[in-house]
């Protein structure tokens, strides 16, 4: 069993015993990956929140055009561009924004940055594939726990390329598809920020 699947596992159970003692939020759940049918959402696609990635924004400077490889709707490209960057986006699903049917992990294109929200359970193969294209900066929003995990030590930290981790100090609201309002989650996030000229250990700040 992989960390994904201990990862969904977990809160598989945490959700039957919440929903036997009621004692929390099924919203709640639905936004840390489990709603009351236990049901994810399709293809792991949980747009970022624009302040999230203003965010890393306001503490990092991208030099050049940045890559949006798993853009969904746009949500994270038209920060970007807002900001003034030159902003390439593409998915793989058809989501009525970007270049479609773009399979990144099949990418040869180089780029001098790439900032994206990657699916959940291809977060580690979407971290080595941007270190065989950008020229510059990675930067990944994901779950603190991506720094578990001895394959994840081996194959991506002992690099020596993450610079930065931004940690989110609060929970970061997620709006669903079709929904009216935001809902906060149960799990924590942050910005990995590599750097392919850095060299040495990363350092943590919090957001």
């Amino acid at each position: 069993m992989n960390q994904e699947e201990i990862e969904q596992r977990l809160w598989q159970n945490l959700h039957k015993w919440s929903l036997q003692k009621k004692t929390m939020n099924p919203e709640a759940l639905r936004m840390a990956g489990v709603d009351v049918q236990q049901r994810r959402e399709k293809d792991d696609f949980y747009p970022t929140p624009p302040a999230a990635t203003q965010a890393l924004l306001d503490r990092e400077k991208f030099d050049g055009q940045i890559y949006e490889c798993a853009c969904g709707d746009g949500a994270m490209s038209e920060v970007l561009i807002e900001n003034g960057y030159d902003v390439y986006s593409s998915d793989l699903i058809n989501r009525g924004y970007g270049e479609t049917g773009i399979d990144f992990l099949k990418t040869e294109k180089p780029f001098d940055n790439i900032i994206t929200n990657p699916p959940f359970k291809l977060g580690p193969d979407f971290v080595l594939h941007s270190f065989k294209l950008a020229r510059k900066k990675i930067a990944f929003f994901g779950k603190l726990n991506f720094l578990e995990g001895q394959r994840r030590r081996k194959k991506i930290f002992n690099l020596k390329k993450l610079k930065k981790v931004y940690v989110f100090s609060g929970r970061v609201s997620f709006t669903k598809r079709g929904a009216t309002k935001s809902a906060g989650g149960l799990i924590s996030f942050a910005w990995y920020v590599f750097d392919q000229n850095y060299n040495g250990l990363p350092q943590i700040d919090w957001i």
